[in-house]
């Protein structure tokens, strides 16, 4: 059995309620039986990608169990790497900062959808090239394909402003491709859709949560819900069965 606890969007920023909505989860996780086997935060790691607040992260994170991190739209690649140095294996000096992870007997596939200066997301033609050759390489195991953007229209006015790009491009690079699941953020809310033959899970907000149109609106605070509790998604591998999903927000 391996157990992933994917946490995304914490956008950390030095405040106390961002930083208490984040120890929530990872006090939550502490709390743990049996540890999990890994834990992944699918990007937006900080809200303005300064080194403090990547400092601020790392000292928030598990120390006891394998963390892997990914960018998302409010990442920059260069203070990111400084202060999560410990937590990266990705060749380069600067954007972007993708990596091939084995944690616990399963391997994950970590892209980096950012797009310097802007919020929507883009696999290069050269990363999807990269893409290709590794998830051609054989595994004995599970394979995790994460990214920050999920390739889906969430049909929201705002949220849809900043998709992933060029999806087609990448549902050809994924489809027939021995992936278990793909696992994304960004968009604020947990999902459960599937994109070139492959199921796509997303974790909820840690910071906040996006409601849709046709949900009650929040009295004045805009798009987002800050009030809605925190959450993550656990993801759970027995071999030789389908993967299972369970979310919670304590």
């Amino acid at each position: 059995m391996i157990v992933i606890a994917h946490l995304s969007d914490p956008h950390l920023d030095g405040t106390d309620v961002a930083r208490d909505r984040l120890r929530r989860i990872t006090s939550y996780l502490k709390a743990f039986r049996t540890p999990v086997d890994v834990v992944l935060v699918s990007g937006d790691l900080t809200d303005h990608g300064l080194a403090a607040e990547y400092d601020e992260l790392a000292a928030e994170l598990p120390a006891d169990v394998p963390v892997l991190v990914i960018p998302g739209n409010h990442d920059v690649s260069a203070p990111l790497r400084a202060g999560l140095a410990d937590f990266l294996d990705s060749p380069g000096e600067a954007h972007p900062i993708h990596q091939v992870r084995e944690v616990a007997g399963a391997r994950f596939v970590l892209l980096d959808t950012s797009v310097p200066g802007e919020d929507y997301g883009l696999l290069t033609g050269g990363t999807l090239t990269w893409l290709h050759g590794v998830l051609q390489q054989p595994f004995d195991g599970p394979v995790f394909v994460a990214m920050h953007h999920p390739p889906l229209d969430m049909h929201h006015p705002v949220m849809d402003q900043w998709p992933l790009r060029a999806q087609e491009a990448l549902a050809a690079v994924l489809t027939g491709k021995p992936i278990t699941a793909i696992l994304t953020g960004h968009v604020h809310n947990a999902i459960v859709t599937s994109f070139a033959g492959h199921q796509v899970l997303g974790a909820p907000g840690i910071r906040s949560t996006i409601p849709l149109p046709f949900e009650p609106p929040v009295p004045n605070r805009g798009m987002l819900d800050p009030k809605a509790g925190p959450g993550l998604a656990l993801h759970i591998h027995y071999p030789s069965e389908p993967l299972q999903t369970l979310y919670r927000f304590p």
